[in-house]
């Protein structure tokens, strides 16, 4: 059941709504004054069809064929002619939830009133949203300027009435679901196939995804390390804030006071306070200087895409000034460029791998009878039974692709549309390698904890009110007993929900103070 509205005024859609949104939890509604700026906006575009300017996307090629003019007569076939010969794109299929993003993000962008669309284009974006009408949008096919345009066009497309959408589960064509919805076909006027196609809805409406995503995952971070540190009798000692102190940032400060928080009533912690251990492994004794700067990673992507959501990203933008009109309104300019998108999501793709990283090595300490484990890989008969050993070997084994996965997609441009187009972001594949990334890191911490909770288990003496809680909540996943077995969907389980707020929710409320998900 929809919970919620999500109000689209251009100006105030955050990363929640669009993931609300995105998995069906809400409906979208336009603000009144949205819609007048839309018209406003429209009036430009049909001052200038109506007259003898000639203007870039309105009456012109597109690319290089910017010089080549199009007739008033032919100004809207232009149009249907771009999306069909821009729907172009390969590869598996967008999952649903991204087309949602995508659809949300564009719509947002379109209703701040600089992109001249007629608006019936908003409005048969929202029905198609409101009444789950989904295109089917091949993934590959952007390089992240000029926006979007292969997968939008597909997108456009369905709009228009042409081509696949899945509605009501089932993949049919996009004209039936508009007769089922008691729909018309969008008929595409001056400016408006421009505008639904050049913008980077896609990319941002996978970073929104991500963003929500990793609002939880990064939390559990946190308190999987948290587990690690009682299954292995570490000491909490260099999470002082003093240390903290004296380097100041952020992140660190950060996850030094959250982990402090975590671990603050364990019994276990308490109970060897005054053990003759001097100094922890790195994994565990520097978690704060290795997890704070993801953290920073994670704040510079929200802010990031916060601004995105709420950003004009088509080409030509418009400028309406009614008391004085004139060419001086529509601008050309390169706000479809993803750069800094694509920037953001690589630095956070390179932090999960360190963060795995990091987490492979707790694991490996609380496995090896060398080290900190307290039995030999934690199996109920050593030598006749190998316990956890391959947990490790699988933890390394997503390690081995996040390795990939850290390489920078930015890191390559090419030249198109006949050197018009002569540097691109890779903006949509940083962001679908950010997403395939956060399932990698999501898997790893998933093996930790499954670790870990077999350590505490075997140590006779409760964790703190938040790892309890968290060990309650595997309960339900894990089997009891720690005898050989298939344990595939149990980590498997685990590592769903750790993208997931239900067992976050739990944990929380059962804190004096809920634990803060970031800086």
């Amino acid at each position: 059941m929809r919970s919620r509205t999500v109000t689209l005024d251009g100006t105030t859609l955050n990363t929640l709504d669009v993931f609300d949104v995105s998995y069906g939890n809400a409906l979208v509604e336009i603000s009144d004054d949205a819609m007048q700026r839309v018209q406003i906006a429209r009036n430009v575009v049909d001052r200038i069809v109506q007259g003898d300017e000639t203007v870039y996307g309105i009456n012109t090629g597109f690319g290089s064929l910017v010089h080549t003019q199009v007739s008033h007569d032919e100004v809207e076939q232009l149009q249907l002619n771009l999306i069909r010969s821009h729907a172009t794109g390969i590869g598996p299929n967008l999952s649903t939830e991204i087309v949602r993003s995508m659809m949300c993000v564009r719509l947002n962008s379109l209703v701040k009133g600089h992109s001249g669309c007629h608006p019936d284009v908003v409005l048969q974006l929202q029905a198609f949203l409101n009444h789950r009408i989904h295109p089917i949008v091949p993934r590959i096919g952007s390089l992240g300027a000029s926006g979007d345009l292969a997968p939008l066009s597909h997108l456009a497309c369905a709009l228009v009435g042409e081509g696949p959408v899945e509605y009501n589960g089932l993949v049919i064509d996009a004209m039936d679901a508009l007769r089922e919805c008691e729909m018309a076909p969008l008929s595409l006027r001056a400016k408006d196939g421009l505008s639904l196609i050049n913008g980077t809805s896609l990319i941002t409406g996978m970073l929104a995804i991500a963003v929500e995503q990793l609002r939880q995952l990064l939390t559990y971070a946190d308190i999987v390390a948290g587990m690690s540190i009682d299954a292995t009798e570490s000491t909490l000692t260099p999470f002082d804030q003093r240390i903290h102190q004296t380097r100041p940032h952020l992140g660190q400060l950060f996850v030094a006071s959250r982990m402090v928080e975590i671990m603050s009533d364990s019994k276990i912690l308490h109970d060897h306070t005054n053990c003759n251990r001097v100094q922890d492994p790195y994994s565990f004794r520097c978690i704060p200087q290795v997890h704070g700067p993801v953290q920073e990673s994670f704040q510079k992507l929200i802010d990031t895409v916060s601004i995105e959501l709420n950003s004009s990203t088509d080409n030509p933008l418009i400028f309406p000034t009614p008391e004085n009109p004139g060419s001086h309104e529509v601008v050309s300019q390169g706000n479809f460029h993803a750069e800094v998108l694509a920037l953001v999501a690589d630095a956070m793709s390179l932090g999960l791998f360190e963060l795995s990283s990091i987490s492979e090595r707790r694991i490996d300490q609380m496995l090896d009878p060398a080290r900190r484990a307290i039995r030999p890989f934690l199996a109920e008969n050593p030598g006749l039974e190998s316990g956890l050993m391959i947990v490790q070997y699988v933890a390394a084994a997503s390690i081995g692709e996040l390795r990939g996965h850290a390489n920078p997609r930015t890191a390559f441009s090419t030249t198109t549309s006949a050197g018009q187009e002569d540097h691109v972001s890779m903006g949509a594949t940083a962001s679908w390698n950010l997403l395939e990334a956060i399932q990698r890191c999501r898997e790893v911490l998933a093996c930790e904890a499954f670790v870990a909770h077999r350590a505490i288990k075997l140590i006779d003496k409760p964790s703190s009110t938040c790892i309890e809680s968290l060990i309650r909540c595997m309960n339900n996943v894990v089997l009891p007993g720690i005898d050989d077995r298939n344990t595939s969907e149990e980590i498997r389980t685990i590592a769903a929900e750790f993208t997931s707020s239900s067992w976050l929710s739990v944990i929380q409320s059962l804190l004096e103070k809920p634990l803060r998900k970031s800086l």
